[in-house]
């Protein structure tokens, strides 16, 4: 059987073995440490940094293919293992985009794909202040500064609404922080397009869906989006569909976009591996995003993916401001007695306030109010995250 080796041994390679295990195969991960959530599962571990080039060649030796769980691999590494016949999904050239906001935001205004108005603030620290404060003035200083490497979850991002505010981002950051800033967009909702594309060409576009963010970080995911129309969600699907070809990507990509006041879409981010977004596939979809991962990168025909049922809801169980007393077993015990219908995936992490630590899918009957299905869901994380129903319920009947 092939082998697939994912750099990264976080949570998304963890899931990803699982889909390898269902092929017959057995993920290879360059995880840097033995507690990482995926060493701990698979049987084919590397110990070492994705930093270093000897590490990865002896993670990509004789393997099929070598993919991602994160972005953060130097590109200069990349193309050198490239450069030895090594098979990158994604390559380099694409991965590049992902890695680069503002290679990204200007390749995709060349292919005449809506983004943010935006505006470069590299180069000498008093070009970047005059850059900023033109900027700030035309759009009334309702910004948005952005690292241009390296940020997630909320990190190296700045919402700003005065001059003083943004000055400082840029006085503040040190000289190895490139910055960009873009203008903030009135928007309805964010949205997630998601699919995967094999090195034959073959694309494949799962239902759009709606993502809530609190703290800078997914919480939850509607799928699908409530009240998207179908020709919206289609001209999402073929943007995510169009970039991918024009990139080159292979294997899953993530386009996030922002739903405007007044219903256009803008492009906002973008990751080239499974996402968050897409967690809701494992148990709603007939193809769940890490296996079409592995489809994908391995060049297998991709598999269908239409929702297997009604509307499903995924939350996020993050790690609580205080950890609970009551153990994590004790939680699930308690959880899967009064919602059995809830799925559970757990990382293999220990608890750190806001960390994701797993994630819960509940998958709604046919016909089922997606708000109902979010309240059971969003209560099920709540729990396991917290010991605390958010409806008053004592566990005990006390």
């Amino acid at each position: 059987m092939p082998v697939v080796t994912m750099i990264g041994g976080g949570q998304l390679a963890r899931m990803t073995h699982q889909s390898a295990i269902e092929l017959g195969q057995c993920l290879r991960v360059l995880a840097s440490n033995t507690d990482d959530p995926a060493a701990t599962v698979s049987a084919d571990v590397v110990i070492g940094s994705h930093d270093s080039l000897d590490d990865l060649r002896r993670a990509a030796a004789g393997a099929n293919a070598l993919t991602f769980d994160h972005e953060g691999v130097p590109l200069a590494h990349l193309q050198a293992l490239e450069a030895e016949g090594v098979t990158v999904h994604p390559p380099s050239k694409a991965l590049h985009f992902a890695q680069d906001k503002l290679a990204m935001r200007t390749r995709l205004s060349a292919l005449g794909l809506p983004v943010p108005d935006f505006v470069d603030l590299s180069g000498d620290r008093v070009a970047a202040r005059a850059a900023l404060r033109e900027f700030g003035a035309r759009h009334d200083w309702q910004i948005v500064v952005k690292a241009v490497r390296g940020g997630y979850d909320g990190r190296g991002v700045w919402l700003l609404d005065d001059e003083a505010a943004a000055l400082a981002v840029i006085d503040g950051a040190d000289d190895a922080t490139q910055l960009m800033a873009e203008a903030k967009v009135p928007m309805r909702r964010e949205l997630s397009a998601l699919i995967a594309r094999s090195p034959f060409g073959q694309g494949a576009a799962w239902p759009v869906v709606e993502t809530i963010q609190r703290h800078g970080q997914c919480a939850v995911v509607l799928a699908p989006a409530p009240g998207l129309s179908a020709e919206v969600a289609e001209r999402a699907q073929q943007m995510a569909l169009r970039l991918a070809d024009e990139l080159g990507v292979v294997g899953v990509m993530a386009m996030e976009l922002f739903e405007t006041s007044d219903g256009e879409l803008v492009v906002n981010e973008l990751a080239m591996r499974p996402h968050n977004s897409g967690h809701w596939s494992m148990d709603g979809a007939i193809t769940s995003q890490f296996e079409q991962h592995l489809r994908a990168v391995l060049d297998y025909p991709l598999g269908a993916t239409d929702a297997v049922a009604g509307p499903v809801v995924m939350a996020n169980v993050l790690g609580a401001a205080q950890a609970p007393s009551m153990s994590m077993d004790e939680r699930i015990h308690h959880l899967m007695g009064r919602i059995p219908e809830a799925k559970i995936h757990l990382y293999g992490k220990s608890e750190r306030p806001d960390r994701k630590v797993g994630h819960v899918n509940i998958v709604g009957v046919p016909g089922a109010s997606i708000d109902e299905v979010r309240e059971r869901a969003e209560r099920a994380a709540t729990w396991l995250s917290t010991a605390t129903w958010t409806d008053g319920w004592d566990e005990h009947g006390e």
